[in-house]
């Protein structure tokens, strides 16, 4: 019979222990476990939340990597074309783990209203684009449609419908640039059949997504020359990998860039965020396992005869150690349960109601969002578990400097 266990668990299942001098401080212990766990889950969740939704946003308006031509344009305006009788395109089958390519291409405009100008980049995009992002984003009426004859249909963002005073339905003229400045402009009239809303104000106040054949009309281009591809994978924490490689085989005068290229500050702002949670995750672990330390060095003083009476009766030093470490698992374990219980509970809450809202001009989104996924919760119970115990291995060395016959007379 494992006697320690035995008597672990009468200890834990005593009257006396639950109203002893030590019960005030284990609970306290107890709590701080659970506060940590509430803590640490809230931190991981909404820090790799907010992570995936900037990153996704980001994405859905570049594609994870943009294939060019190599110039020296660094405007939104797509100038020196590329032919569409590409190997990679329509399908990318040099490189293992991409998902999609589509052809896109990009024109600087003028919005004018009888009362109101504002610039905007026309993103062309055509019948092999991928909508799924927009999706979600779309917050009035629905996708355009380029799949049949060219179209005037647009997608809006809220803000440029806010500041031009549209709504769903309305049309509008556009003014574009020719190549010689004393010529007159091109004009062109668009009727808004959706409008979203990113969140991303950076991006949000600029694109209007159109017909790709405007563009290519408005360029004079031929049905085969677009401005750009995008390229999504399907690991995004490969992107700097699969964007070597899409670079390596590509023509030579064609350039890949990674979105973390392109958006360097953003990427390099969200990353901080893992400093910020590995951080909270250091110290809320540490204060957990000092203040256990501090309630079992207490059941250690409290239990001090029968730690002499054991002694007498033949046990060894680890034998009773271990005791009192299955004690601090069952407390540990507690802690753990309902530091999980209050912490998901609160990361539903907020997945499905939307709880804390943010600033999305500082977030670059409307609510906080949550990522949950069973891995990194058990790896983080199983992480706190594991340190708590091993920190636990301290006090109890004492146990070993308990002499028998000072221990049974201790009062």
């Amino acid at each position: 019979m494992n006697y320690e266990f035995f008597i672990a668990k009468r200890i834990i299942g005593s009257k006396a222990y639950k109203s002893s001098v030590s019960a005030p401080i284990i609970k306290i212990g107890i709590t701080a476990i659970a506060i940590g766990i509430v803590v640490m889950l809230i931190a991981i969740a909404t820090g790799i939340g907010l992570q995936q939704k900037i990153r996704d946003k980001v994405v859905a308006f570049n594609g994870h990597v943009t294939i060019t031509n190599f110039d020296s344009n660094a405007s939104d305006e797509s100038e020196i074309p590329i032919s569409k009788n590409q190997e990679f395109y329509p399908e990318f089958k040099d490189v293992k783990g991409i998902s999609h390519v589509q052809a896109t291409a990009t024109k600087f405009g003028v919005v004018r209203t009888e009362t109101d100008f504002e610039g905007v980049v026309l993103k062309g995009v055509g019948s092999d684009y991928d909508w799924r992002y927009f999706q979600e984003f779309l917050t009035e009426g629905r996708l355009p449609d380029y799949s049949g004859e060219m179209s005037n249909e647009v997608l809006i963002s809220q803000y440029l419908a806010n500041r031009l005073q549209f709504k769903l339905g309305d049309s509008f003229q556009t003014v574009f640039k020719k190549e010689r400045i004393d010529q007159m402009p091109f004009l062109r009239a668009f009727e808004i059949v959706g409008i979203y809303n990113s969140g991303f104000k950076e991006l949000d106040e600029k694109f209007v997504m159109g017909d790709i054949r405007h563009v290519q009309r408005l360029n004079k281009w031929d049905e085969n020359l677009v401005g750009n591809f995008e390229v999504f994978i399907d690991d995004f924490n490969q992107i700097e990998l699969k964007g070597m490689e899409i670079y390596d085989t590509i023509p030579s005068d064609l350039d890949a860039v990674t979105v973390q290229q392109k958006y360097v500050s953003i990427f390099e702002w969200i990353s901080i965020f893992d400093n910020n949670t590995y951080g909270i995750i250091g110290i809320m672990i540490l204060v957990a396992g000092i203040n256990m330390i501090t309630a079992l060095l207490v059941l250690i003083l409290e239990r001090t005869q029968m730690i002499g009476i054991l002694k007498a009766l033949g046990s060894n030093n680890w034998s009773i150690r271990k005791v009192f470490l299955y004690n601090a698992t069952y407390l540990i374990g507690l802690g753990l349960f309902w530091g999980n219980l209050i912490g998901l509970g609160l990361l539903f809450a907020q997945k499905y109601f939307g709880l804390v809202p943010l600033n999305p001009e500082v977030y670059y989104v409307s609510e906080a969002p949550v990522y949950l996924s069973l891995d990194y919760i058990l790896l983080l119970n199983l992480g706190t578990f594991i340190v708590c115990l091993l920190m636990l291995l301290i006090p109890s060395v004492i146990i070993t400097k308990i002499s028998p016959v000072k221990a049974m007379r201790f009062d």
